[in-house]
């Protein structure tokens, strides 16, 4: 075999050692087999959900594609401008540009391939050198009182079966109450919320713990649903029929947005409403009402409180109160 025993005929100086053959396999090996290999990774031991590794895998073979499936000591910030270059005139966004947040998205992707590459001692670009574009400011949407008052009065408006009614109010109270992602909703069984305390543990992105707090409304409403429900599935909001039968079947996050959004357009609300815009008015309230912000970002479950200070332009009482005091005053004399 090559590597292991030249033979009697084989010429001098053609002997390669086995050990060598591998490590140049190895340098030869295309990035499409690391990204494999770094999904893989992400899901055995980092315990990433599956949505998180199916858009790193769309964002990583979109670049592996961009770059031929080159060896990985090829990437370079020659490669990645081109890249982000193309991404830029991608014709995804709604102005005939990708979002930056959606640029970025691929870039974390990258960076983050880039560190396991190094972790395994894998040539390539240091990840570090990734730069990510500055991203437009976010414009927060979220619901008002009255809002929020029409919208968990519109399950009790509409001909739906008692059963639908007490669910939708439930999933309405629970979602605005705690601020949960709308996966985190969908997934809930009946044994994750205590209903005689008002508090319970979630599980949340990247598989992290955190507590959240039902108000007086939210428990009433989720036992009333309960209270109705014969059935013995261990899922907290199912799915119903025509007939108001009960199924097995949990609700999914898509079913839920439907629900939220279909109500809110019953209560005569202009404005886009789905499970997300529930858990910005959670915030919002929080923060306009003198919470701080290491707090919320805890309720919320964010790793970053730059994510959470998305909300402060909105939740500013104290420039508020300055511009009461102070604008205008000269004009009123």
């Amino acid at each position: 075999m090559i590597g292991d025993n030249p033979g009697k005929n084989a010429k001098p100086g053609l002997f390669i050692p086995a050990s060598h053959i591998m490590i140049k396999w190895r340098h030869m090996a295309l990035i499409s087999k690391y990204i494999r290999e770094f999904l893989e990774h992400l899901e055995i031991e980092k315990n990433r959900s599956s949505l998180t590794i199916r858009n790193y895998d769309f964002y990583l073979n979109r670049f592996a594609e961009f770059a031929h499936d080159c060896e990985p000591e090829k990437i370079d910030l020659e490669l990645v401008r081109a890249f982000r270059l193309w991404l830029h005139r991608s014709h995804e966004g709604v102005n005939g540009e990708m979002k930056k947040s959606t640029q970025n998205y691929h870039l974390t992707a990258i960076r983050s391939f880039l560190k396991y590459l190094s972790k395994r001692d894998i040539k390539s670009m240091a990840p570090e050198k990734i730069e990510l574009a500055k991203a437009d400011s976010r414009q927060v949407s979220f619901l008002d009182m009255d809002e929020l008052k029409r919208l968990f009065e519109a399950p009790w408006k509409q001909n739906i079966p008692d059963v639908v009614r007490l669910r939708d109010t439930a999933i309405l109270h629970l979602l605005f109450s705690t601020g949960l992602r709308v996966a985190e909703a969908a997934s809930l069984e009946r044994e994750n919320v205590n209903l005689k305390r008002d508090e319970f543990t979630v599980r949340g992105k990247g598989d992290k713990l955190r507590v959240v707090f039902l108000s007086d409304e939210a428990r009433s409403a989720l036992h009333k649903y309960i209270d109705m429900r014969p059935d013995v599935s261990t899922y907290l909001f199912i799915r119903h029929d025509r007939g108001a039968q009960m199924t097995d079947m949990p609700l999914s996050p898509r079913s839920i947005q439907r629900i939220v959004d279909g109500h809110a357009r019953a209560a005569g609300i202009t404005k886009r409403v789905t499970p997300h815009v529930l858990r910005h008015s959670f915030a919002t309230d929080l923060l306009r009402n003198g919470a701080d912000i290491r707090s919320v970002q805890s309720l919320l479950g964010h790793s970053s409180i730059t994510t959470t200070q998305i909300y402060t332009h909105v939740t500013n009482k104290g420039l508020h109160d300055v511009h009461a005091k102070f604008h205008g005053s000269a004009a009123g004399e």
